[in-house]
């Protein structure tokens, strides 16, 4: 029987944690990358969203995610973490080495196609995260656009934040998804997912043998 490919995020393995692009895989096949500043849940969603409760290093000081760390999900198939920008209290020296990583990632890995963007649901639209998402429009870049920590939130607070996020980045005329999302109560999960195996099944073939799915 024959049917389409599907990406399982849950078989995400670790692959290498690196300091800059040199030391990454061969730039080869597809990569989604996940991007935000250092108190926005990055490492929690990680988790959440792979069903794996230690995949990324969640530390209660932000900002410990210094490398750019690889998982791979399928053959030529990766989730990247990104170093964290902005609230980190880490030498400023230190701070300035790891965004320089994370810029040249953002420009010169050819097989990124899709940028998931983590954004405190109570603090979004931060002028790091909007440097970020329009650097990202300008490139073609697809965006998922996770407001985090939606739990923190009434029903109707937390809709009228996604609302207002929406109309914010309307003008950049790009493709982006806003989405609520919270790793505690799973709020979100199954939209971020979907979208995430979207990216990541580009270019797959269409039919393969159900044992052949990843």
């Amino acid at each position: 029987m024959l049917s389409s490919p599907v990406i399982h995020l849950s078989k995400a393995t670790f692959t290498l944690s690196a300091p800059d692009i040199r030391r990454l895989p061969e730039d080869s096949g597809i990569e989604v990358a996940f991007a935000g500043r250092s108190n926005a849940g990055k490492s929690s969603a990680l988790n959440t969203l792979t069903n794996q409760r230690g995949l990324a290093r969640v530390s209660k000081t932000p900002g410990r995610t210094q490398l750019i760390n690889i998982f791979e999900v399928a053959p030529n198939r990766r989730l990247v973490d990104l170093p964290g920008y902005g609230f980190a209290k880490v030498p400023i020296e230190m701070k300035k080495k790891w965004q320089k990583a994370l810029g040249e990632y953002l420009e010169k890995r050819d097989c990124l196609k899709g940028l998931v963007i983590l954004m405190d649901i109570r603090h979004p639209l931060k002028d790091l995260d909007m440097d970020l998402i329009q650097w990202a429009a300008d490139s073609d870049l697809p965006i998922l656009a996770l407001l985090t920590k939606c739990d923190k939130l009434s029903q109707g607070k937390r809709s009228a934040e996604v609302l207002q996020v929406k109309k914010a980045l309307a003008s950049l005329n790009a493709d982006i998804t806003v989405q609520a999302f919270s790793s505690l109560k799973y709020t979100g999960l199954e939209t971020a997912n979907d979208l995430i195996c979207q990216w990541l099944s580009a270019d797959l073939p269409t039919d393969l043998p159900e044992s052949e799915e990843f």
